[in-house]
């Protein structure tokens, strides 16, 4: 080969490395650049970091299904904002007056803090799949941009009272205008040292709203009765630190995106009592329906039986989890994403689970993850089963829990691979 012919090739294969390079150059800058895409995986707690928050007004619930639709606030009009279909993952909590609760304790209307993730299967789904930058999209120019965020599937779902106990604040009111069967508070979520100071919001009261004291349950016209003059109430409530439920409603001025108080409480005691009323509803609850978790392990052994390992899920009283003693007997079913149990006999749950003894229970090191109790019980069960593997969601029963049946709507006879037994699918929610 010639000089001329080499030096030809030479400089065609520069020219082709050298536009490989600055093509994978461009590719790994896009990739830089390109925002995270982040999904839950099955048996790993995500990082709440990685969530996406919201908030918005309950619109529906399918309690049995553990799913609902959300009317999202958002910079637009709030009353034409179409509800948002949501789940709640696995270890997904509710949150009521600072309580655990359960999504049939939430009455319509109740504003919500939504802590939320991308579906971490989207064929699973129990609610419509959205493209992931949905919440970067604008709706139309009367809802605007944030209405409808692809993470639907709920880490956190909590009241106004309930989010303000987590992040340590109050509502301190500002002003005070009472009058008979209806009423404007003005105020303002404190900040914490550091924090900016925070707007002052201006939200309605009527007669129906509850005012709690202590014990006492009042009325608006209790608290104008406490005083001489209506006048006085004013100035009495003015500057007070409060908990406040908070609900929507159509105002008769027009406003898009003002509040409604559907609670109002004024001291401590008040709200103690409310968070230990809704704990005892939900232990009762939780007893009923077992105890949530995954399987972490299994050890298999001879003629079906096995040791399994699971970890328990958050946001339950400590009482419950008190009951998970090394040595007691307990039941293991297993339960679909919507923490439907998977098999149920003509005699409830316990009829078809697998039993045996808890022959340890563990607390894992560190700070347990959002999510999750941090508490590990391993079981040496009599037969195992399908929806025991590794990574399945189960439901456990300490034997000291009663034995009860439940509602058709809430187990799956048998069918888990059969989709509308499951959910049903999420074509019963109405595409506007």
């Amino acid at each position: 080969m010639g000089n001329r012919s080499l030096f030809l090739v030479l400089s065609s294969s520069l020219l082709v490395l050298g536009a490989f390079a600055a093509n994978e150059g461009q590719g790994t800058k896009n990739q830089e650049q390109a925002p995270e895409v982040f999904r839950p995986v099955a048996g790993v707690f995500p990082p709440i970091e990685k969530a996406h928050t919201y908030q918005g007004e309950l619109a529906f619930i399918d309690h049995a299904n553990r799913r609902g639709s959300l009317r999202v606030q958002g910079p637009g009009i709030f009353r034409s904002t179409e509800p948002h279909p949501f789940a709640m993952l696995p270890y997904g909590m509710v949150r009521y007056h600072g309580a655990p609760a359960d999504l049939r304790d939430l009455p319509l209307g109740t504003f919500l803090h939504v802590t939320a993730f991308l579906p971490p299967d989207p064929k699973l789904s129990s609610v419509p799949v959205l493209p992931v930058d949905n919440r970067n999209r604008d709706a139309n120019h009367r809802r605007g941009v944030g209405v409808f965020p692809a993470e639907n599937h709920v880490m956190l779902l909590e009241d106004e009272p309930s989010y303000c106990r987590r992040i340590g604040k109050m509502w301190k009111l500002r002003q005070v205008d009472l009058r008979q069967n209806s009423g404007m508070i003005i105020a303002t979520l404190e900040p914490k040292a550091g924090d900016p100071k925070a707007p002052a919001q201006k939200f309605t009261i009527d007669a129906a709203t509850r005012v709690w004291r202590g014990r006492e349950l009042l009325s608006i016209d209790d608290l104008l009765a406490d005083v001489s003059r209506p006048t006085e109430s004013d100035k009495a409530l003015a500057g007070q630190s409060v908990l406040l439920g908070l609900t929507w409603k159509p105002c008769p001025d027009g406003i898009f995106q003002r509040l409604h108080i559907s609670d109002l409480w004024l001291d401590d005691l008040s709200m103690q009592r409310a968070s230990a009323i809704q704990t005892e509803k939900h232990k009762a609850f939780v007893r009923s329906r077992w105890m949530p978790a995954w399987v972490d392990r299994v050890e298999y052994g001879k003629f079906g039986r096995a040791k399994v390992t699971v970890t328990l899920f958050g946001g339950m009283d400590p009482s419950l989890y008190a009951d998970f003693q090394q040595g007691g007997q307990a039941f293991m079913n297993g339960a679909e994403n919507t923490l439907k149990h998977t098999e149920a006999g003509s005699a409830g749950p316990s009829q078809m689970a697998a039993r045996g003894p808890m022959i340890e229970v563990t607390r894992l090191p560190g700070e347990a993850p959002t999510g999750s109790s941090g508490i590990q019980v391993t079981m040496e069960i009599d037969l195992i089963t399908e929806g025991l593997r590794p990574k399945r969601i189960v439901r456990l029963r300490p034997a000291l829990w009663p034995d009860v049946h439940l509602p058709r709507e809430e187990y799956i006879d048998g069918n888990a691979g059969i989709t509308e037994e499951r959910f049903p699918t999420p074509a019963i929610f109405p595409r506007y």
